[in-house]
């Protein structure tokens, strides 16, 4: 084999192994492969980072949600407007306007 057969062999042949840039590509292909295990590593530490960003978020609107509940049973569920000795109770039977407590003075 000659010099010129050495250098012609840079295609196919140097995945191979064979050839003069053989031991180069497979040097670049181990690097290659320690960067793209580098770069899945971290990827993978900013996902995990944004599920526990998003379980604390989610954890502090329930604890919103449960103060809120806490505080709507404290007051009763009802507005000042509901306990006005003003404001009579009505409902619709039949089609018909029904009012309770008019009559209650």
């Amino acid at each position: 084999m000659t010099q010129f057969d050495r250098l012609a062999a840079l295609g196919p042949d140097a995945r191979k192994g064979r050839g003069l840039m053989g031991p180069f590509t497979a040097l670049f292909g181990v690097i290659a492969a320690a960067v793209a295990m580098t770069v899945g590593a971290v990827l993978a530490v900013f996902a995990a980072a944004a599920v526990a960003v998003m379980a604390v978020v989610g954890g502090l609107v329930l604890a919103l949600a449960a103060f809120a509940l806490k505080a709507r049973r404290a007051f009763g569920g009802r507005s000042r407007r509901a306990t006005d000795p003003e404001i009579i109770e009505a409902k619709k039977v039949d089609g018909t306007w029904v009012a309770y407590g008019w009559d209650r003075r």
